[in-house]
Formats: C-alpha cells, sequence, structure tokens
C-alpha cells in the first residue's frame, strides 16, 4: 500500500539528481566524435575510477533530493479512519445493511487469542497425549500475521504473494527462518503451482496448502509454529500431516465446546472492547430508515450477552433479522437447511418459519431462504465481515451483494506508514531502486561494486520496512514488491474495506466512494524515457503491478 505522502516524493525526490545525471552524459558526449562508438543510454565521463565517483556523487544528490522532501510528506498523511474502495459505490443504493459479529460488531481485547492458544494447547496434551512440555510455550500476539499460508506436509508456514511467489524471508519452520536456499530447493524456485495452493475457502487441498484468514486463526498459526519447535529441538520424528490436524481440531474444540464462549461471557468485561461507536452506527443507519440484519457463526446467548453489553439490552430493535449459528459459509450454498426459531430460552422451536419477524433469533437456514423470506437482493445490500472467504466471497460472486471487509490490522499499519522513519526509508528504497535501474548499463568492475554495495543496501532496507509491521512477516498488504496473496482476494471480494465499521461515522449516507486510478505497468514511461521530474518509482506503481 503507499501513502499519498510518499507516492509525492517518489514523484520528486532525486530529480536535481537525474538532471545532474544528464548533463553530465552531456558533458562526456561532447569529447566523443559522432561516428565513434556510442554506449548504451549515457556514459559517465572519465576513466573507472573516475566512474565510481561520478556513481556516488548521483548517490548523494539524491539522497539530498529525498530528504529534504520528508517535511512536506508529513504535512500529508493517511487517515486510519478511512474508507478504502475496490469498486465505485454509492451507499445512496443501499438500503439494507447486513453484518456478521465477531470481529464486525464485536471487538476482542489481546486476552483472548491467549485464551484460545492456552485452552488449544491444553486440549492437545490432555486429549492427543501430546508432551506435557509444550505447556512452556506461550501466545506471542507479535509472531504471526493473517494471510500466511502453511505447507501441511513440509510443516512450514510462509507469505506468499498475489502471483503464488514466496517472499524469502518469511518462511518459518517452528519458531526459526528457513534460509533462502533451503526454500527455493524445497520449491524448485520461489513459485507455488496452482495445484498446490488451497482450495476457495483457503481451506488446505489435499494435504497442501492451507490459508489463515481469520483473525480467530492467529493463535492458531502461533501453536503450530510452538508444537512444531518443540519436536525439532527435542529430535522428535513426527508426521507433520498429523500435527496440523490435531492442531487444527483442537482449535475448533475450543470453539465448538463452548470453552472460548463460556470464557468470554463469564468475564465480558476482560475479552470485549467497549465501544459507544457500534451503537452510534447502527441508530445513524436506523435514523435513516435503513433495514438491518445479523449474520453469524455465533450461538445466541453469546450474541446477546455481548451485544447487550456494547449496544445495550434493545439490540434486538435495531435489527429487522437475527440469524445465529449460521455455519457461514455453508448457509450461503446449502440450500437444505431450513430455519429454526430460539425461543428466549435459547430453545429451538419446531415451527415452520414463514416469515423472519424482527425482535426473534432463528439459528441455521441458509440464503436461498432468506432471500425468498426477505426479497432482500442485489446491490441494494451491503453485508460486513471480517473473513474474506466466509463473510463476502459467495454474497459478491453469486448473489450481488455489495460487501464491506473489516479488517482491524489496516488502523495500525496505516499509523505505521505515517511515521517520519517509514516515509523516509520507503521514499529512499524507491529512490535507490530507480538509481539502480539506470545505472545498470555501466559494466566495468569499478561501476558494478557499486552497483552491489547499492543493491545490498535496498536488500537491507526491504527487511527494514518488513520490521516496521511484523519482524518476521511483514505488512498483511504487500510483499516487498507486489501485492499480498490476501490482498489479492481482499481487492477480489470486498468493495470496500476499513478499519471497523466506525469509519461509516465519517461518511454521509449518500457518500459516493471511488476507487483511486492507478496506472498500469505498460502506461508508464521507461525510467530513461521519463522526464527529470517524474523518474523515480511510484509507490501506487507498485501496488497496481
Amino acid at each position: 500500500m503507499a501513502t499519498a505522502a510518499v507516492t509525492a516524493a517518489a514523484r520528486g525526490a532525486g530529480a536535481r539528481a537525474v538532471t545532474a545525471l544528464r548533463d553530465g552524459c552531456r558533458t562526456a558526449a561532447r569529447g566523443r566524435s559522432r561516428t565513434g562508438p556510442t554506449r548504451p543510454l549515457c556514459t559517465a565521463p572519465g576513466t573507472a575510477p573516475d566512474m565510481k565517483r561520478y556513481l556516488w556523487e548521483r548517490y548523494r544528490e539524491a539522497k539530498r533530493s529525498t530528504e529534504e522532501l520528508v517535511p512536506s510528506i508529513m504535512n500529508n498523511l493517511l487517515n486510519p479512519d478511512a474508507i478504502f474502495s475496490n469498486n465505485e459505490m454509492s451507499l445512496s443504493d443501499i438500503e439494507i445493511y447486513g453484518f456478521d459479529y465477531d470481529y464486525t460488531l464485536v471487538f476482542y481485547s489481546k486476552h483472548l487469542h491467549t485464551l484460545i492458544f492456552n485452552a488449544a494447547r491444553d486440549l492437545l496434551i490432555n486429549e492427543h497425549r501430546y508432551p506435557v512440555e509444550i505447556r512452556k510455550y506461550e501466545y506471542d500476539p507479535n509472531f504471526a500475521i493473517r494471510g500466511l499460508h502453511y505447507d501441511v506436509q513440509r510443516a512450514v508456514l510462509m507469505k506468499i504473494d498475489a502471483f503464488h511467489y514466496i517472499q524469502l524471508g518469511t518462511v518459518y519452520r517452528g519458531l526459526s527462518v528457513v534460509p533462502d536456499e533451503e526454500v527455493i530447493e524445497m520449491y524448485e524456485g520461489s513459485h507455488v503451482p496452482l495445484e498446490q495452493m488451497s482450495d476457495f475457502y483457503g481451506k488446505s487441498s489435499g494435504n497442501t496448502m492451507k490459508q489463515f484468514m481469520d483473525i480467530f486463526s492467529l493463535p492458531e498459526m502461533t501453536l503450530l509454529s510452538c508444537v512444531n519447535e518443540y519436536f525439532l529441538k527435542n529430535n522428535i520424528d513426527y508426521e507433520p500431516v498429523h500435527l496440523y490436524k490435531d492442531v487444527k481440531d483442537s482449535i475448533r474444540d475450543v470453539h465448538t465446546k463452548g470453552i472460548m464462549y463460556r470464557a468470554i461471557e463469564a468475564d465480558i468485561e476482560k475479552y470485549i472492547c467497549y465501544a459507544e461507536q457500534t451503537r452510534a452506527v447502527l441508530a445513524k443507519l436506523a435514523d435513516h430508515g435503513k433495514k438491518m440484519f445479523l449474520i453469524t457463526n455465533s450461538p445466541s446467548s453469546f450474541v446477546d450477552k455481548g451485544m447487550r453489553y456494547i449496544v445495550g439490552k434493545d439490540w434486538r430493535d435495531l435489527f429487522d433479522v437475527v440469524i445465529v449459528q449460521a455455519e457461514k459459509p455453508n448457509f450461503f450454498n446449502d440450500k437444505r437447511r431450513p430455519f429454526r426459531k430460539v425461543n428466549e430460552k435459547g430453545v429451538l422451536l419446531w415451527d415452520k418459519i414463514y416469515k423472519l419477524q424482527k425482535g426473534q433469533i432463528y439459528k441455521q437456514g441458509n440464503l436461498y431462504e432468506f432471500l425468498k423470506l426477505t426479497g432482500w437482493r442485489g446491490s441494494k445490500v451491503l453485508y460486513f465481515g471480517d473473513h474474506i472467504y466466509s463473510d463476502l466471497a459467495d454474497l459478491t460472486l453469486k448473489h450481488g451483494w455489495r460487501t464491506g471487509a473489516i479488517i482491524p490490522e489496516l488502523r495500525s499499519e496505516l499509523k505505521t506508514m505515517n511515521t517520519e522513519q517509514y516515509i523516509q526509508t520507503v521514499a529512499w528504497l524507491q529512490t535507490l531502486t530507480g538509481l539502480l535501474e539506470q545505472m545498470q548499463v555501466h559494466r566495468d568492475a569499478e561501476s558494478q561494486l557499486v552497483l552491489q554495495e547499492w543493491k545490498k543496501e535496498r536488500k537491507d532496507m526491504r527487511e527494514m520496512t518488513k520490521g516496521f509491521f511484523n519482524a518476521q512477516f511483514g505488512s498483511l498488504f504487500r510483499t516487498d514488491q507486489n501485492p499480498t496473496y490476501f490482498l489479492r482476494r481482499l481487492s477480489r471480494f470486498a468493495d470496500i474495506y476499513m478499519a471497523s465499521l466506525s469509519c461509516l461515522l465519517n461518511y454521509d449516507v449518500s457518500h459516493t466512494f471511488y476507487p483511486r486510478r492507478t496506472p498500469l505497468q505498460h502506461e508508464l514511461p521507461a525510467w530513461s524515457d521519463r522526464p527529470p521530474a517524474a523518474r523515480l518509482p511510484l509507490l501506487q506503481e507498485a501496488q497496481a503491478k
């Protein structure tokens, strides 16, 4: 992702250096015969030692130009509370708003992932007979990020870009990084073939790759890595496929056995982040006559207690339809499951459902029956969820609903991108990349030594940039130069995305969201063909790529 401020720097920084380069080339040309041999693009004057000095002069000039622009960039930062658009969409066309519950209407504290990790770890020990020594591992909230892929057979966790390439330096076996050379040997390069990737919903396809898209999957990835680490450190022979399945089942049981739900209900203030803005968003939509519904996989009593805490005891009055234990994504595809009404005591009734009534709670069901009973179809419906596959994919592909993704990590990443250190680093990284692209035509030994130093600096800066977000895996949204596989799916299945629903409070109910037009690679001139003020690569170009 790119800030408008750093993009502006990329447009202008180094212009003086490029001008100096151009003038130097012209000076050198004056000393040569018109009929004499010419070098590609341009040639610096003098001998090889002069060439070395010449390149470093251009380097220093480019760096000065970049540094001078940083103060002005700091006056034009990104808004972490903004809504970002992949498709043009007007809220004036939206009549019905739908919501997921977990990490959409309600946010959880940092304690929840520790709870899930500890409970699943104990299940591994008590029910799957794993060594009791794994209890020494504790949850590290800074280890994993969402969107990572896990190779079930090889027991390695990694970050993959939109083109199925592994980002080297982000492959972990246990808690240790796998050397690049070993990764390249394992995969015969760094590309993962399509048939080895996860299936449509990110699940492991034939015990190959699993993509972790759910926020709840953060403790699962960490637990997988910790248990792998224990087995490797203690030279214990094990089957990676069995480990993956056991950890997956333990994480699942934390939910299905009610361990997580009971803990949250028993100490709701510890686990749920109270937010008046959730009620404010719902009240704003209700005041403008919008219909609202809730479809969640969570159970009735759990949702009721949470909504009472963050919205109020009258929360059901705001919703026209409430559906719990929907079993998404099956809810969107399985036509066989009818709705069941849930009474005030949580008991399931056997009545046949002819209408979805306001104030009532329904369980299971399916989207086709939902559409039949409500008539809420097409682009007048906007549904919000945090899981790109389970919440959004089927709705946009099969049913024409508009979709909004809630990405809590977005706010912290944008705040990082607004820091002076990040802006300085990325602006200079772009400038240095441009210098490398231009100067690679010089093949003499002295020039190549300089270029090798620049390449090493560029590699180190890329690692530094990754570390701004997460020391192991970097940003949720990008690899070194490409969008991540996560962002690719987000761009495909979400019309708009934001850090939280509270961002809606910053926009009128008739606001139109317009996606930014970013240039395609073939729409831009080559480095050598650009005017001096535009010879730095745009950060937005990298995102478009």
